[in-house]
């Protein structure tokens, strides 16, 4: 997570930006949109730069148009990477973000989910909150995950996957090269009770579903793309 492609194109962060509020849930300050009465909710893992991206907030309004509940939970506590801060230490800042605390946090928000009585959710995560859906899709806790861009991954933690999954990946991504995607693709694969999907973005890098620039046009149709593939993904196991 020290790669400095995890840095690139850093957004200008906008607590206010989105259709949606910000609420306490699960102990969590947390960014909420769409019918808090549905049963099928949707949890965004962002990327290091935190809940208050715009393009975040944007996809979670989208998504929550399509029915679902979505939340995107302030999982670095308000302490999002900014290099631009004399004396920012990145080492010290992924010691104390780690992804085992990001994965046990999000089990509060899902436990909490349950209790207000949702009945079906997925998760999706971008780089670093890739890592951490991955780790929660190890257990039946969720119903189906999305990885975007995802961060370091192990072998070890795919073989652990017990629900469906969709790994969306970048032609040029020096964190998660399509070569170890495809890798991961086989291993999922050969889970024949498993739903799995592997697909590798042409001309994009790192970051590209969150971080694009909003006036490429390029970007913006390849960012669109990975986002209908995600709905369409929830809209097939979240139900």
């Amino acid at each position: 997570m020290s790669s400095p492609v995890c840095f690139e194109n850093p957004p200008r962060l906008a607590p206010d930006y989105g259709a949606g509020t910000v609420q306490e849930f699960g102990g969590l300050k947390t960014y909420v949109t769409g019918a808090s009465d549905s049963k099928l909710a949707i949890l965004l893992i962002a990327d290091v730069y935190g809940y208050e991206a715009p393009n975040l907030r944007k996809l979670a309004d989208k998504i929550a148009a399509a029915g679902f509940f979505v939340l995107a939970p302030d999982f670095l506590y308000g302490d999002p990477v900014d290099l631009s801060r004399p004396g920012f230490d990145v080492e010290a800042w992924k010691k104390l973000h780690n992804t085992d605390k990001g994965q046990e946090d999000a089990k509060s928000v899902i436990a909490t989910l349950k209790s207000k009585g949702v009945s079906s959710i997925g998760v999706a995560g971008f780089c670093w909150g890739g890592i951490v859906a991955v780790k929660l899709a190890s257990s039946n806790d969720i119903q189906a995950a999305v990885i975007l861009h995802p961060g370091p991954l192990t072998i070890d933690e795919i073989q652990e996957v017990k629900i469906p999954i969709a790994v969306l990946g970048a032609e040029a991504d020096r964190l998660s090269p399509p070569e170890q995607l495809k890798e991961f693709g086989e291993i999922l694969s050969a889970k024949s009770q498993l739903a799995s999907l592997v697909k590798i973005f042409p001309g994009v890098g790192h970051g590209w579903t969150v971080r694009y620039n909003v006036e490429d046009e390029s970007a913006v149709k390849s960012a669109e793309e990975a986002h209908r593939d995600m709905l369409q993904w929830f809209a097939k196991f979240v139900k």
